[in-house]
């Protein structure tokens, strides 16, 4: 496969924004925003699925976080040409979307990171407590384990309401991607900097949203990306763990169309 030709779903006209998804699932985690965009004509919403990932084969070659941040801005390239675009990542992609906004530069009018990685393993800072809710007989009548490890550490209301939007957003995409793939990229997970370094500051407009529950990257440490982005808001929702776009999904809908609104259009 051409490294640059990662399938993609899309929907609208207009100008592009790029929604880029995480680790070990695919573009349906992000498909909850949809309404978003309810009201606001004019956005061509790409949903990419990341190498090895849904609908896309594996890279070539060896995957790691270079290789896969190199595969979706040679796609966005491709895709996008040399016109302004938003774009959005959420956990492994918002790194990515980290790294896309440092190589296009001022060609990006700004970028929305839902629960970004930004350190990873022992260098994590994570929250003491990850569960708000917890229902100990369904937990109990789950049967796959692989599932329900999954579904424990990404969200934080362990309810029948939970699973069963777990099932519909996630478990799809979990069970479609690449396994070896995946492992290859668990051993190398970061990028060798961040994108942001050295002093890289970008001023267009920003939403970081994070969550007190997230059990995978946390929300402290994202904090320190403030500096790199003069006009960006920050958020820290209660109540939700990895995936608020799926388990608090109009609180997120409405601070992603908020900052929808914010950002400059192109004639």
């Amino acid at each position: 496969m051409n490294d640059s030709a990662l399938w993609h779903t899309e929907f609208g006209d207009g100008t592009p924004i790029v929604l880029i998804h995480g680790y070990t699932i695919d573009h349906r985690l992000l498909l909850p925003l949809e309404p978003a965009f309810t009201g606001r004509p004019g956005w061509r919403r790409l949903y990419p699925d990341l190498p090895g990932h849904g609908n896309s084969p594996r890279l070539s070659g060896p995957t790691s976080a270079t290789t896969m941040a190199d595969a979706v801005i040679d796609w966005i390239r491709a895709t996008v040409g040399d016109r302004p675009f938003a774009v959005l990542g959420q956990s492994f992609g918002g790194q990515i979307a980290r790294a896309v906004t440092a190589r296009f530069g001022e060609q990006v009018l700004g970028s929305a990171l839902l629960v970004p990685v930004v350190r990873w393993g022992a260098e994590r800072t994570l929250p003491d407590s990850t569960v708000v809710e917890r229902d100990d007989a369904l937990l109990a009548r789950l049967a796959l384990e692989e599932d329900l490890q999954l579904f424990r550490a990404v969200m934080a209301r362990h309810t029948k309401e939970s699973w069963a939007l777990f099932e519909e957003h996630i478990l799809p995409g979990w069970r479609a991607h690449d396994r070896h793939a995946a492992a290859e990229l668990d051993a190398d997970f970061l990028l060798p900097q961040w994108p942001e370094s050295p002093g890289m500051v970008h001023h267009g407009r920003h939403l970081l949203l994070t969550t007190r529950q997230d059990a995978l990257v946390g929300w402290r440490d994202q904090l320190a990306l403030l500096d790199h982005y003069p006009r960006m808001t920050a958020v820290v929702l209660d109540g939700a763990g990895h995936n608020p776009q799926v388990e608090c999904a109009p609180a997120v809908r409405e601070l992603i169309a908020g900052w929808l609104d914010t950002l400059p259009r192109p004639n």
